[in-house]
């Protein structure tokens, strides 16, 4: 059993990137990585641009400039001004060369063809140099960037019409259990309805993966054994809910072995989540997570969201954690680190009743998750925590 941190660590050094690799076009490269990096083809801004609405002049030392025309956005820029010169100029527009400064319309008084500037105008005032952004042959963007919307528009603005992005993973969700049955069938004797299902799915949807297969196995070695094997063969990374302790119908671990995964590490020094099982098979990954709902869960926002944008190519990827207050007390038994339930607001932090492994209904509430160290044993009201958000979607 290792501690959380070095967990985290090995996740991390065996997960590589995808190797398969796609051009796509930027307006269906959303939620992906770059996978190589991107120089720009043109200047951005491609010329000297106004920042603002308001009028070029040609400075001559005087606070008076006769106006002579007017450039819109999309104009070409073709006055030549003399000193004492302007026109007027709209945000975005191209600017003369021959233009000093731009006085923004709030600034100047005019009477007619004649403007006066009623504070001082000093050179280079709200103009955009040609290139501010980035110029011809720069790096636009690094290998690695995941491209959200603002990445979109500045690669479009380059003019740039596709990209190479690393591949999302397949993925298989395997469910263990014969006590399970469907919701919507009338529940027998013994019998729980499965959940774990429609929870990871949705997760994994919202994580971007599309390409999913959801697999049901029976309680034999050998089903788990064939399912396990057939899902590894077609799938980039399979995770398993269920199976994986000790119990005399847990067949995971065993078929694992059988089928040649190489065990990074099994159990965790954590609650919710310690039987946890991570391994890899020719850069295939499989975890195999806790039965119970809320542990794997927990399991799966803290490992599998990490290892997913690994592949993907995010190699500087960790949840969102930051020290908050504790408005809540607690007492920590047992001496494992553990993940609590909790809801986050303004730098503060409530630790919510119900942390049972086995209840999905404190987690529906939460929005973050309040990590307590081994060697811490109790949170007093005002103590500052560690809190890891959960992914809002």
């Amino acid at each position: 059993m290792i501690p959380v941190n070095k967990a985290l660590e090995l996740v991390h050094k065996t997960v590589r990137p995808s190797k398969e690799i796609m051009e796509l076009a930027i307006t269906d490269a959303h939620g992906f990585i770059l996978a190589s990096d991107i120089e720009s083809p043109i200047d951005m801004p491609p010329f000297r641009q106004s920042a603002m609405d308001g009028y070029a002049v040609k400075l001559n030392g005087s606070e008076k400039y006769k106006l002579i025309g007017e450039i819109k956005a999309g104009d070409p820029a073709d006055y030549v001004l003399n000193p004492g010169e302007a026109v007027r100029i709209f945000t975005g527009a191209a600017v003369p060369d021959s233009a000093d400064s731009i006085i923004i319309q709030e600034h100047i008084e005019r009477d007619s063809n004649v403007i006066r500037a009623m504070n001082p105008v000093k050179p280079d005032m709200n103009i955009r140099p040609k290139g501010e952004q980035v110029r011809t042959g720069e790096l636009a963007l690094s290998k690695g960037i995941k491209l959200n919307a603002a990445a979109i528009g500045y690669i479009s603005s380059l003019g740039i019409q596709s990209v190479r992005v690393y591949q999302k993973p397949k993925i298989a969700l395997i469910i263990t259990g014969n006590e399970l049955q469907k919701p919507g069938e009338s529940l027998d004797p013994g019998k729980i309805y499965e959940s774990n299902a429609n929870m990871l799915e949705a997760a994994l949807n919202k994580n971007g993966i599309a390409e999913l297969s959801v697999l049901a196995v029976k309680d034999t070695y050998d089903d788990t054994l064939n399912v396990i094997e057939e899902a590894l063969n077609n799938h980039d990374m399979v995770l398993i809910s269920g199976g994986i302790s000790v119990g005399d119908y847990d067949f995971v671990g065993q078929a694992l072995s059988e089928i040649g995964v190489n065990q990074v590490f099994y159990k965790v020094r954590q609650k919710p989540g310690k039987p946890l099982f991570f391994g890899e098979l020719n850069q295939k990954y499989v975890f195999a997570l806790p039965g119970n709902p809320a542990s794997s869960l927990s399991c799966y926002y803290m490992y599998v969201v990490p290892a997913i944008n690994l592949y993907m190519g995010n190699s500087n990827y960790h949840p969102i954690q930051f020290s908050a207050i504790s408005q809540s007390k607690f007492e920590k038994k047992g001496d494992r680190a553990q993940f609590l339930k909790a809801i986050y607001k303004d730098g503060h932090v409530e630790i919510l009743d119900g942390q049972n492994s086995s209840m999905l209904h404190t987690f529906a509430l939460a929005n973050a998750l309040v990590y307590i160290p081994e060697d811490v044993n109790r949170i007093a009201v005002n103590d500052s925590v560690k809190t890891i958000l959960i992914p809002q979607y």
